[in-house]
């Protein structure tokens, strides 16, 4: 839904990494009824994909999918060319993109580790580095990485994914550091436990057991994580940078 009275991205372009689902595709869909042109980034999911553009072609947005392993810079740099060359620049960037391979320590092969931090973190990176390159020339540009509460409090049998998402908060403030004199702003989101498909498939108990750990005594959904981002992408937080801002419902305070 598009509201004309609302429309503080219009003529934004936003890439939003994992963009075909869950938090990225609450996001896609969001920035668009606000105004902004999106490209959907996605690395196993056409259909996903696609479904996400068509329903925002059908709201009256503009979108495009485009296909990407966010931890190969070559397929990254691409994007971003494509991005630019379709709609003329990037304002915004959505490092969303992750995965999770969970094993205690003793059992985590070299390749569980090596996947969870080359997608989610060196994944990240790869994308700044594309993407600043162009929101450097025009002195402006609004990025939010997602992290976790995860990378604050570390969990059992996610080592991997503790790792990359505590490297995404060293990452934005140093990139916060690094931007902040030329007009782009570098956040991070923690989200804590959202209703996705992945704590879908959580067996009832484990789930019950998730619920007794948050005060506010339920799941985020994903739209909980895309209105944060949306302010984070917005002028009201023009003066907010290098922070990260929990969505947990109260899990971490």
């Amino acid at each position: 839904m598009r509201n004309g009275d609302y429309m503080f991205l219009n003529d934004k372009v936003a890439v939003v990494t994992g963009g075909a689902r869950g938090i990225g595709r609450a996001t896609s869909i969001k920035l668009s009824g606000l105004g902004a042109k999106v490209i959907v980034n996605y690395a196993h999911r056409p259909d996903a994909a696609e479904g996400v553009v068509e329903m925002i072609k059908a709201g009256g947005g503009e979108a495009a999918p485009y296909k990407a392993d966010v931890s190969d810079f070559s397929n990254v740099k691409d994007m971003m060319k494509f991005t630019v060359d379709t709609y003329g620049k990037i304002d915004i960037l959505i490092n969303n993109a992750g995965v999770t391979k969970d094993k205690l320590i003793l059992r985590m092969s070299d390749d569980d580790w090596d996947k969870v931090i080359n997608t989610n973190l060196k994944g990240a990176f790869n994308c700044i580095k594309g993407a600043s390159r162009y929101m450097l020339k025009n002195r402006y540009g609004k990025i939010v990485n997602t992290a976790s509460v995860i990378g604050i409090v570390g969990n059992t049998g996610q080592a991997n994914y503790s790792a990359s998402k505590a490297g995404i908060i060293g990452l934005t403030k140093s990139a916060a550091k690094e931007f902040s004199s030329r007009g782009i702003n570098v956040n991070a989101i923690a989200p804590g436990f959202i209703d996705t498909q992945m704590t879908k498939e959580l067996k009832e108990d484990l789930r019950q057991e998730m619920l007794k750990t948050i005060p506010l005594g339920r799941f985020g959904t994903p739209e909980d994580v895309s209105n944060v981002i949306t302010f984070l992408v917005s002028p009201y937080s023009d003066y907010i940078t290098g922070q990260v801002i929990h969505i947990d419902g109260g899990m971490v305070m």
